[in-house]
């Protein structure tokens, strides 16, 4: 693509993420507790009165209404915008790596899921079936486009055994210690190995390892902190998740430096 062509598909990228990010602050608190994601229309919380279109604006309307409802004046969650402009920018970012490619929108699902059940995790410690599950087929069939196109059969044979591998290595890990781990960290494993798979073993090996890494990191630093004792459950979907986009969107380099390290 030109300058301009990635500007405008990068713009467009950004204002695509925002909408889905909107939606997914209904998700994030819908899915959890049992509630239809698409009726009733969204509502203030406190006054109970539905959302008009003007102020459903992602980012725009919570900045306009100075993080509080029009009606009764109520706070809104400054994280209703940190959702929107997080998705929005990874959205950006997912275009920059892949371009307008066939792989873009297995990627594109798996951030939109990531980022929800990232949230998720967070406010209930749990990754609900009914997005972990679905999140794995939609990426499944939807890197079935760029094999078939891109004749890339021996990329999908090793994304479906990243699969078994990270999801293995995970199972092996709650099997040994059940109280450190949740099942739902199980399930969501293979789909981030077959996401991952795709592009190489290497990225599969880096976002594994970012997972933990990230995790421990933010675990010493809630002891440090006096935030979290030894026994304290802390969810790790959303390290999981970070280490697997990251590993996705900047890992190639790393990869690159280690295996030049490790093969000379």
């Amino acid at each position: 693509m030109t300058t301009g062509e990635t500007v405008f598909f990068a713009v467009f990228a950004l204002l695509f993420g925002l909408a889905i990010g909107s939606f997914l602050n209904v998700v994030i608190y819908r899915v959890p507790a049992g509630l239809s994601v698409v009726s009733p229309p969204s509502r203030c919380p406190s006054c109970e009165k539905q959302i008009s279109a003007r102020d459903n604006i992602p980012v725009l309307s919570w900045l306009l209404l100075r993080g509080r409802c029009r009606n009764c004046g109520a706070a809104i969650s400054p994280r209703y915008m940190l959702v929107e402009l997080l998705t929005g920018v990874l959205f950006v970012l997912m275009l920059l790596r892949f371009g307008l490619s066939a792989e873009l929108p297995a990627y594109l699902a798996l951030t939109t899921s990531g980022v929800a059940l990232a949230f998720i995790d967070l406010d209930t410690k749990r990754l609900p079936d009914k997005i972990t599950i679905p999140t794995f087929v939609a990426v499944l069939v939807l890197l079935l486009l760029p094999a078939w196109l891109d004749s890339a059969w021996d990329s999908y044979l090793r994304a479906v055994l990243g699969t078994v591998a990270l999801g293995g290595v995970y199972f092996v890990v709650w099997f040994i210690r059940p109280d450190a781990m949740g099942f739902g960290d199980v399930k969501l494993a293979p789909t981030l190995g077959l996401a991952l798979g795709w592009l190489s073993w290497g990225a599969v090996a880096l976002g594994g390892f970012l997972g933990f890494l990230l995790g421990a990191i933010v675990g010493v630093a809630l002891m440090a902190a006096s935030k979290a004792g030894r026994k304290t459950k802390v969810p790790f979907g959303p390290f999981m998740i970070a280490g697997a986009l990251l590993a996705i969107l900047v890992g190639q380099p790393v990869i690159d430096w280690y295996s030049g390290i490790a093969f000379g």
